[in-house]
């Protein structure tokens, strides 16, 4: 089971440095055509350079993953960035919900499962100061 957790923190992290510097760099051609509010969304998203925050922050997590440092923080804020394209895609483009962002939503939870120890403390309900 280490063997698989290992290879799915990896994969992880390798696809969120590469998906993330691809937001920088732009060496993925973008799909030809992304219908409806999706390619609106898509559209704000570059133009207004907010891209850029969420590009960098799967290149920092990717890269935590990838080099086994900070991994409970980097899979909170990958949890996070998870979510929206979740959220992305089920509200905006559903047809391609398939196969890769839940491919990495599994990944995820392959990664995060056997840390779960780690986010006890997140769910603490009263905290004393």
């Amino acid at each position: 089971m280490r063997i698989v957790v290992l290879i799915a923190r990896l994969l992880l992290g390798l696809m969120f440095a590469f998906f993330g510097l691809n937001g920088f760099l732009l060496f993925l051609p973008p799909p030809p055509h992304i219908p409806g509010n999706a390619g609106l969304f898509s559209g704000a998203m570059m133009s207004s350079h907010f891209v850029y925050l969420t590009a960098g922050v799967q290149v920092l997590a990717g890269v935590a993953l990838v080099l086994n440092q900070y991994v409970p923080f980097a899979l909170v804020v990958l949890a996070a960035v998870i979510v929206n394209i979740l959220t992305f895609h089920i509200t905006m483009w559903p047809q391609a919900l398939v196969p890769f962002p839940i491919l990495v939503t599994v990944i995820w939870f392959i990664v995060a499962w056997p840390l779960r120890a780690n986010f006890a403390p997140l769910f603490v309900r009263k905290v004393e100061v």
